[in-house]
């Protein structure tokens, strides 16, 4: 008899611990809340190492910006220096991807986010094609058109951008009698690519969300 009621205990037992398990949160619930946990401080790490990288490379950036524009201000008799954004400077950059790329430290912030996103090669190569574009020198032009397609066009290029097969082979035959017109459609291509996908998403970024506050990051991201 002592047995029978000792079996019959058993299923009361489990049905209990198994009620309180419910109603108090068991070991899956509690563990599943502890990943949940670990998961959003991840998060939270991996946002303030991306920030942090951010103001390095445009503190960088922008130093040896000031640096070069110095130099060439001596020549010019103009000095100029360029400082965080006000927040109402930063905010200009939302009304449209060119007020963003005009700015030097919104191209270095946009720089970096693209960085982050590792597609940096586009805005690298659309910078080398407005560089290119400004050459005068037929034999400075030529130099600069093969070292843009060994760059940025051939198959397995180094910083190889996305377009498709018909514009590569153009360029390929546009490069042999260079003109300032060999990357035209390239640019136009990577020029909508940055500013239908990567362009919104910097503007929804935590790092533009910050410029647009009125307490500064930091004082090294002021670049002076």
């Amino acid at each position: 008899r002592a047995a029978a009621e000792r079996r019959r205990s058993v299923p009361v037992a489990m049905q209990s611990a198994l009620f309180l398990a419910v109603q108090h949160g068991g070991p899956m619930e509690r563990g599943g809340r502890r990943r949940s946990e670990a998961e959003e401080a991840e998060k939270g790490r991996m946002k303030r190492t991306i920030i942090k990288d951010w103001k390095t490379r445009l503190s960088y950036f922008l130093q040896n910006s000031s640096n070069s524009n110095k130099r060439k201000s001596k020549k010019a008799g103009k000095h100029r220096n360029y400082f965080r954004p006000s927040p109402e400077e930063a905010q200009l950059w939302s009304e449209a991807f060119d007020e963003l790329l005009a700015n030097k430290y919104g191209l270095a912030a946009f720089r970096a986010f693209l960085k982050s996103e590792f597609c940096e090669e586009n805005i690298e190569f659309w910078l080398a094609c407005e560089d290119f574009k400004k050459t005068k020198s037929p034999q400075k032009l030529t130099s600069k058109a093969k070292k843009i397609y060994n760059d940025f066009i051939e198959k397995e290029a180094p910083k190889e951008i996305n377009i498709d097969f018909q514009t590569k082979n153009m360029i390929a035959q546009n490069i042999q009698e260079a003109t300032h017109t060999c990357f035209s459609a390239a640019q136009k291509r990577v020029y909508s690519l940055m500013e239908n996908n990567s362009y919104p998403r910097f503007l929804e970024s935590e790092f533009y969300q910050e410029l647009c506050k009125k307490t500064p990051i930091t004082r090294a991201a002021q670049g002076t």
